[in-house]
């Protein structure tokens, strides 16, 4: 691979913690639909490479890279289109949007993200969506235009959609009614209840769950997780964050996604292999395969 593996590291720095030893392998292999490899962490960082060959190690066979900026999302798009075992998905993240509108570039940046679209390797616009909890009154504005940009260039180009949602979730249930969702939506990272899993489910939404599902104080995620349709149900890491239990405060990546999912099938009594095939088969739904060409719009 050519090109640098990383573009930044940590917005809080980088921590001195090392990365944790591998667990055992899964016994079906399944995908981790949401992670930033572009961002650097760690006391001895992993590049792109490294990462996807422990992942390999214990039964992870993909991985979607998630942009968040311009320059994210080319990285990933360009990562995607080199390396079989990624896909790419492409956006503006709502805390980025207040501040391109009032520089006046916001526009020149979702044209972007619509040229980066057309690409075979992006399956996902996202993450997009709302952020209520460190964006202000003054930047909600620009965030619910970016959104609606972002579900148009979904719908156009046929893809999915992976949705940031963080204190906004009745303001991106109706933006998604009143504009119209795309025809596979996942609430990435999901972060509500009971509520709004059964809100999704009805609208047929993905639900897609990190390390936070682990979390002793997340009951509230394992609620959303036991009402959630099972075809309905994805995985992912969002590494470098959300660690799972118990490596809360280690670097994260897509190697530790089967600390979650064993810890997901717990919690629903399910079978373990039973459920990663489901897992599996939910993921390849909603982006295709990670070998074949992207499916027509």
């Amino acid at each position: 691979m050519t090109g640098p593996d990383h573009l930044r590291t940590r917005s809080d720095g980088s921590r001195a913690a090392a990365y944790p030893p591998a667990p055992e392998p899964l016994p079906v292999a399944v995908y981790d639909n949401h992670t930033h490899l572009e961002i650097a962490d760690g006391a001895l960082p992993l590049d792109v490479h490294e990462h996807l060959e422990r992942a390999a190690s214990v039964g992870i066979a993909g991985a979607v890279q998630v942009g968040t900026d311009v320059a994210t999302s080319r990285w990933s798009a360009d990562v995607a289109a080199r390396e079989p075992r990624l896909l790419a998905a492409v956006a503006l993240h709502p805390n980025e949007v207040p501040e391109l509108e009032a520089s006046r570039t916001l526009d020149d940046a979702l044209a972007v993200i619509d040229e980066l679209a057309a690409r075979p390797r992006v399956r996902a616009i996202g993450e997009t969506g709302l952020d209520f909890y460190r964006t202000g009154d003054d930047g909600r504005g620009a965030q619910f235009r970016s959104f609606e940009a972002h579900i148009d260039i979904a719908k156009r180009h046929g893809l999915a959609l992976q949705i940031h949602d963080r204190d906004a979730h009745d303001d991106v249930v109706a933006t998604l009614r009143r504009v119209g969702a795309p025809e596979r939506t996942v609430f990435h990272c999901f972060s509500g209840g009971e509520e709004l899993a059964r809100v999704a489910a009805d609208a047929g939404w993905y639900l897609s769950f990190a390390g936070n599902v682990t979390f002793k104080n997340a009951e509230n995620l394992r609620e959303a997780l036991r009402v959630a349709p099972r075809d309905r149900i994805l995985v992912e890491t969002d590494a470098p964050y959300l660690t799972p239990v118990p490596l809360r405060g280690r670097p994260n990546a897509p190697y530790l996604v089967p600390h979650t999912v064993r810890f997901m099938a717990e919690v629903l009594g399910a079978e373990l292999g039973g459920f990663c095939e489901q897992l599996a088969a939910n993921t390849v739904s909603v982006y295709g395969s990670w070998q074949d060409e992207p499916r027509a719009s």
